[in-house]
């Protein structure tokens, strides 16, 4: 066993802002205390879906950024869909810590990276989550097609003839868009929608 320590980076990450990372945040924390590890940062995206791009999650992309400056020696997360929701993602993620001779510990799925078995099994949980990803989405669409094929009205309710009249009167007497919106208690799109109809 190496005796070294080992300087940590916890990820921690939720979907909604509903959700709290505190589990997350207790349970890594008592495995970095079990293992000897130095947590040197913990690196949080509350309310950010796993599916969003590096850019568009903060801490995870400072924690690219800090481990390309080697700040640490072992990343650790919950889960692997913590990381990321995309295949390509997770791999290209994956690549560059190794690259930078940083290893991963996922806590849910029981894998170290320092093994070979630990980043083959990684790279087919990330095969799995996506593939989850793409069942759910085409269940989605499976079901909304289904409700067009019975008939049903998708989408915003429409606005009842009263209001799309006064709609009418109100565009009619060179009131604004946004101030036709206002007024009416309806969205700027569909003052702009019914406004396209009366052009010409």
């Amino acid at each position: 066993m190496n005796t070294t320590l080992r300087r940590a980076a916890l990820y921690l990450r939720v979907s909604t802002d509903g959700q709290t990372t505190e589990s997350q945040r207790l349970e890594l924390t008592a495995v970095a205390e079990r293992a000897g590890w130095l947590i040197v940062e913990v690196y949080e995206d509350a309310g950010i879906s796993g599916a969003k791009g590096r850019d568009k999650r903060p801490a995870f992309d400072k924690l690219c950024k800090d481990a390309a400056r080697r700040r640490f020696d072992i990343v650790a997360a919950w889960s692997v869909d913590r990381l990321g929701r995309s295949l390509q993602h997770l791999i290209h993620f994956l690549d560059d810590i190794h690259g930078y001779g940083i290893d991963l510990y996922l806590h849910q799925q029981g894998i170290d990276t320092t093994t070979p078995a630990g980043k083959a099994m990684f790279q087919m949980l990330g095969v799995f989550s996506e593939f989850e990803r793409a069942m759910i989405r085409e269940r989605v669409n499976a079901g909304l097609a289904r409700a067009r094929a019975n008939g049903k009205r998708l989408g915003r309710p429409q606005i009842g003839l009263e209001i799309e009249e006064a709609v009418r009167a109100s565009l009619r007497a060179g009131v604004g868009v946004l101030k036709t919106a206002r007024t009416h208690g309806v969205g700027t799109s569909v003052v702009q929608r019914i406004k396209a109809t009366m052009s010409g």
